[in-house]
């Protein structure tokens, strides 16, 4: 099957003579891949894992009401603006409680984007014979 990791075996055998005595020795080598279909797939649940990971972070901090002056936290807010800024304004209210943010656009760019790969991962396996691919 064209969705299975294809496997290939090549057993090589030598023969040398060491004083009075023969010896034979076999070498094998071993070669597996997979097909570039799952490979595919699997680069982009990691890119979207890494967004969503992203994502999380920048909850996280809003809640925790991280300070942002931090160099830390002003890299994740600044460079994660970038895949939440598609969501801002959806919601026009964003709760708050004495500093403590929960930015509902950043959840829903969350379930946005797991969404959006697994559509994609599903579409490049679609011709798939492995229900499991």
């Amino acid at each position: 099957m064209a969705d299975e990791v294809q496997q290939s075996r090549e057993i090589q055998t030598t023969e040398q003579q060491i004083g009075g005595t023969t010896v034979q020795r076999q070498t094998v080598a071993e070669r597996s891949s997979v097909p570039m279909t799952v490979v595919a797939s699997r680069v982009v649940w990691y890119i979207v894992g890494f967004i969503v990971v992203l994502l999380a972070l920048r909850m996280v901090l809003l809640l925790l009401s991280a300070q942002q002056g931090n160099a830390f936290v002003d890299f994740i807010y600044s460079f994660s603006a970038v895949f939440a800024a598609p969501f801002f304004g959806v919601f026009s209210y964003t709760p708050s409680y004495s500093g403590f943010t929960f930015e509902v656009s950043t959840l829903v760019a969350i379930l946005v984007y797991v969404l959006v790969g697994w559509g994609l991962a599903k579409l490049l396996t679609i011709g798939s014979a492995n229900p499991r691919v």
